[in-house]
């Protein structure tokens, strides 16, 4: 069986086709997802999803990228937390790529994240785009991360060089991988992939984004990220089976709260 640690299944395009989304899912055996938050506004709908569907779980966090949403406090996100469906903080972090100027706004509200998640012990789901370094730093100084006494999480749909993907798994991360691993000229992250040890990666779909081949260029969803753990097999030279189980046990172990 296959679990889709991160999607966004509550965006219209997927909302709109549920039954069909949970009907793939039953066919391709993955059991459970977790539906992400990107902002405060629409969170209702995330959890109203989890709460809906036994096999589906909820974040609660503000993106990087949205700029025009009403900012997060530590005690709102703490509040909205304190539900059995909720196992995560997130998605939080920091993208350079797509923003410009001062960005000292995104850098403190990955900071109220990391609060969050260490108040609540809830793990952090950390998205980071051309910032590793300043996504490592802050880590580091708001204690993210077991090697400081805070709370795991994730890097999710990674992308970044081997040697962030390491410094984020010496504090205690998980390293998401999504359809991207499967493109032609994500060589590097191939490589990436390639050399980290099963007991330290997730696998996602972060749909309705990054659809694997052989779907890349279409709409994804959680159905998919079967195709994702296939190329994972093939890449690592190792059963399928032990990729779907290995990385199943590492989404029950990092998110805990699923397993009530």
């Amino acid at each position: 069986m296959y679990i889709d640690s991160h999607c966004h299944i509550d965006f219209p395009e997927l909302a709109a086709r549920m039954p069909e989304i949970l009907a793939k899912m039953a066919e391709n055996k993955v059991t459970h997802a977790l539906c992400v938050s990107v902002d405060l506004p629409d969170f209702p709908r995330v959890l109203a999803l989890a709460e809906q569907y036994p096999h589906i779980y909820a974040s609660v966090g503000v993106h990087p990228d949205y700029e025009d949403t009403p900012e997060p406090t530590v005690a709102q996100l703490v509040e909205l937390a304190d539900h059995p469906k909720v196992i995560a903080i997130g998605e939080t972090g920091l993208d350079y790529y797509r923003l410009e100027g001062d960005l000292e706004w995104q850098r403190e509200r990955f900071r109220t994240h990391i609060r969050a998640s260490r108040e609540t012990g809830k793990p952090l789901i950390i998205h980071t785009r051309a910032a590793s370094e300043d996504t490592i730093r802050i880590m580091r100084e708001e204690g993210a991360g077991t090697d400081k006494g805070g709370v795991a999480g994730v890097m999710h749909c990674f992308t970044e060089s081997l040697d962030v993907a390491l410094a984020a798994v010496e504090m205690g991360f998980y390293i998401s991988f999504s359809g991207i691993v499967t493109f032609k000229s994500a060589k590097d992250l191939q490589a990436v992939a390639r050399a980290l040890p099963l007991e330290r990666i997730l696998i996602e779909t972060d749909s309705p984004y990054l659809a694997p081949v052989p779907y890349r260029g279409k709409m994804n969803e959680p159905g998919y990220v079967a195709h994702v753990a296939e190329y994972l097999a093939d890449l690592k030279g190792v059963p399928l089976r032990e990729v779907a189980d290995r990385t199943t046990d590492n989404f029950f172990n990092l998110f805990k709260a699923a397993r009530t």
